[in-house]
């Protein structure tokens, strides 16, 4: 399999970047999802929002790198079945992917650091805070994280049933291409 994108199908960084960023995208909201219950005396109250800044921050670094490989890389062109309308709302959904992407890391590490603490990522390094103490925005960044995440993760879930539609209805290779297969 080639490394870098063709005209007709995506390499290999590309598509380990999505799949990638998909699973942590999922498997971040499933643990913050749980983790709004946790009481004090529950074994994960405090192991399991420092694995959820983590996997945040380490996300954060491969959506940056993902980006920039997106633009330093050719992309396939779409294919000649897409409606001009698919296409339009492919560019719409990935820009908007992006964008909540983004919201969604920022807001979550400043939750944790307006109160002027550093996040350890998994006892390897830690990542400062920029603001200092700023106590009274973490209940605005909370609700921002709260709902961005969400939005996140249905917009996701349409990518996925569109990639589906491709797939099962059309026939198209838009799903294979991006599995390694087209």
């Amino acid at each position: 399999m080639q490394v870098r994108n063709s005209l007709t199908r995506f390499g290999i960084i590309s598509i380990v970047f999505h799949w990638l960023v998909a699973i942590a995208v999922f498997g971040l909201f499933g643990l913050g999802y749980y983790m709004v219950d946790l009481t004090y005396y529950d074994d994960w109250y405090r192991s399991a929002p420092n694995i959820h800044r983590s996997v945040g921050l380490l996300l954060l670094a491969t959506v940056v790198f993902r980006l920039i490989w997106r633009l330093a890389n050719t992309q396939p062109e779409t294919l000649s079945s897409h409606q001009r309308w698919e296409v339009l709302a492919a560019h719409i959904v990935h820009g908007l992917l992006y964008l909540l992407l983004f919201v969604a890391m920022v807001s979550g590490y400043l939750i944790s650091t307006l109160d002027g603490s550093s996040i350890d990522v998994f006892n390897w390094f830690s990542v400062p805070s920029v603001t200092g103490e700023m106590r009274f925005l973490e209940e605005i960044a909370g609700f921002v994280h709260y709902w961005v995440t969400w939005a996140l993760v249905v917009l996701a879930g349409l990518h996925g049933l569109a990639a589906m539609k491709h797939h099962f209805i059309d026939k198209d290779r838009t799903l294979l291409r991006m599995i390694g297969r087209g």
